[in-house]
């Protein structure tokens, strides 16, 4: 299989070398306008089976993204599909402009994430329809592809190889990594051998890999990427959008019965790469203590698990929501007294959460659970603004909770640091500004509109 996958693509890495590294265009042509348009930074493709409305994780990130880019003037332009990430959501127009942004959304399945099967087949009807339609549209200068479906970077390295286009990976999370990792596939498979060697290939060919920290830089270096070629830059949250608020008189928290309680909230996708048991056993520890609350808002695959020992159990120290619109988070993060934060130790480098910086931007302390070398620890400890646990040590968490709520002003120092070191290093301006020198440095600079010159002028004025 693997020695398939390589003939079939001999023809894209023949003469990659050869290949245009910085082609422009002279001036950037609308795909729906055919009129001249003033010179541009350049024109940009974003590739990713979810884009706004979508509440995806990537749809949001890649809209804070885009959105930026055009207002910096670059054209930008958004494949995507429009079947959304949770099933039976109304399906947005083919084509609309959004905030500057031209989104261009192809029919797709939406089946969800309830099965495997179900996912692979949303996953194949995007993949069809945006190879078909990537190059069949006009060429574009950059196109950045995200890593949903897996290994929808292919579309990129096509068009590399095609057109010519410079080809930017931004690698969310990596698959089939993770399925490996947890054991849900084999590289015994040949088909997955293959897959594994194809989603190899497809970063290597990549002119940039944007990751989001160094552990899963040296997971993807170890690929045969060049150093040179990975820049890390993490993902963020809006200043403006999640914000502190205070705990007293918070009106959500009055709202759901919480405003005497210690609130610890677990917010974003319950998913494989997570681990809850800490969490549970906790609750049942604690299950006598009135006056702490264990809050999971969101939903996903292992959401099942934590609704079966609330029921079975009797757990009612635990409460659960769906998830809260975005222009609600600001309210739904700052109901926690602090967040909990999970993740598999052998998912290090594969997925970094991104709950962490919603947090922090909340104002709120974290607690993780997790491997005590990855991002997610090394951020914690680095900015003092919350604690990190060993997996299966249920004893230190217990302890963490417990103390926490017995020291509220620890709670806000931690909760002041964190929202300083979101500031500085994770807010949504300082992110997409190292996202524009990304792409800034795949494109020349445009050249001036050409104006007559003074000397030529005045003999044609001589001659009449």
């Amino acid at each position: 299989m693997k020695a398939w996958f390589q003939r079939a693509l001999r023809v894209f890495t023949r003469g990659r070398e050869a290949a245009p590294r910085a082609r422009k265009m002279a001036g950037p042509v609308s795909l729906r306008l055919g009129e001249d348009a003033p010179p541009q930074p350049g024109r940009l493709l974003f590739v990713n089976q979810y884009y706004w409305p979508d509440h995806a994780s990537t749809a949001q990130h890649l809209a804070d993204l885009v959105e930026s880019l055009a207002a910096e003037g670059y054209e930008c332009h958004v494949l995507c599909g429009q079947g959304g990430y949770k099933p039976g959501t109304p399906r947005p127009p083919a084509f609309e402009v959004h905030n500057g942004v031209q989104i261009h959304r192809v029919p797709t399945t939406s089946l969800g994430r309830r099965s495997t099967l179900t996912r692979m087949i949303d996953y194949l009807s995007f993949y069809a329809r945006a190879v078909a339609s990537g190059l069949t549209m006009p060429r574009f200068d950059v196109v950045v592809t995200l890593s949903t479906p897996p290994i929808i970077g292919l579309v990129g390295t096509l068009l590399r190889r095609f057109k010519g286009t410079r080809h930017v990976y931004w690698s969310m999370d990596l698959h089939p990594d993770a399925s490996l990792a947890l054991g849900r596939m084999s590289r015994r498979n040949p088909i997955v051998a293959g897959l594994a060697w194809l989603s190899d290939f497809v970063y290597r060919q990549a002119d940039t890999v944007v990751v989001l920290g160094a552990y899963m830089a040296d997971r993807i270096a170890a690929k045969r990427v060049h150093h040179d070629r990975l820049i890390t830059v993490p993902v963020w949250s809006r200043r403006e959008e999640i914000y502190p608020m205070p705990r007293f008189g918070h009106p959500l928290r009055a709202e759901l019965g919480l405003s005497d309680k210690f609130v610890a909230m677990y917010s974003g996708n319950l998913g494989l790469a997570h681990s809850f048991e800490e969490f549970l056993a906790a609750a049942r520890r604690l299950r006598d203590r009135s006056d702490i609350v264990f809050l999971f808002v969101g939903g996903g695959p292992r959401l099942v698990e934590v609704r079966s020992a609330k029921e079975t159990e009797g757990l009612d120290n635990i409460r659960l929501l769906d998830y809260f619109p975005r222009e609600r988070l600001h309210a739904s993060l700052s109901i926690a007294d602090v967040h909990l934060i999970s993740m598999r130790r052998e998912m290090t480098g594969i997925v970094v959460p991104g709950k962490l910086y919603g947090a922090m931007a909340s104002g709120r302390p974290a607690i993780f659970v997790g491997p005590e070398h990855s991002e997610s620890a090394d951020t914690i400890r680095e900015a003092g603004c919350g604690l990190t646990i060993r997996l299966g040590d249920v004893d230190g968490l217990v302890d963490a909770l417990s103390g926490l709520a017995g020291d509220p002003d620890r709670v806000d120092r931690m909760g002041q640091l964190a929202r300083a070191a979101f500031l500085d290093s994770h807010e949504r301006a300082t992110c997409c500004a190292r996202w524009n020198d990304v792409i800034s440095d795949l494109i020349p600079a445009p050249r001036p509109a050409h104006t007559p010159h003074p000397v030529a002028a005045q003999v044609a004025g001589g001659s009449a």
